[in-house]
């Protein structure tokens, strides 16, 4: 069993450290990337929240079951999200998170605004990069999960 699943009666295990899971309630945009059945690539800015019980990276918009990003993922199931900024110019510091994984096209969920449509895309993490999000530790720090 993958370590990020889980059964109806289980919550899903913690993937994110502590620090990324507070760099990434500090930002309010990051770049989806899907690719669609015949290959080709997309990169799409977008807002999206940390879902803790699901343990996933939830992508909404305000009509996302009519976008391309939503057919892709239905599509194919994959996805990369990333979420990075500029901390410093002088000394030059650099954050961010990138976050691999599985990608569900739901159909039906209750959005958490009512100007957002009922579809989510949804990304189960495989593998995370991040940097520059703990000030402990020095370069990029990539783990599967």
């Amino acid at each position: 069993m993958h370590r990020g699943a889980m059964t109806t009666t289980q919550r899903p295990v913690q993937v994110f450290t502590q620090a990324e899971l507070d760099y990434l309630a500090s930002q309010r945009l990051g770049r989806l990337a899907t690719v669609s059945a015949d290959g080709a690539v997309q990169n799409s800015p977008t807002g999206f929240s940390y879902n803790p019980e699901t343990g996933t990276i939830d992508i909404y918009g305000r009509a996302m079951g009519a976008t391309k990003k939503f057919r892709n993922v239905r599509a194919t199931g994959r996805a990369a999200f990333v979420v990075d900024d500029l901390a410093s110019t002088d000394p030059w510091r650099v954050r961010g998170v990138e976050i691999r994984g599985r990608a569900e096209a739901v159909e039906d969920h209750e959005p958490p605004s009512p100007y957002l449509s009922r579809e989510v895309i949804r990304i189960r993490p495989e593998r995370i990069i991040s940097w520059g999000v703990d000030p402990a530790q020095d370069g990029m720090r990539g783990r599967d999960v």
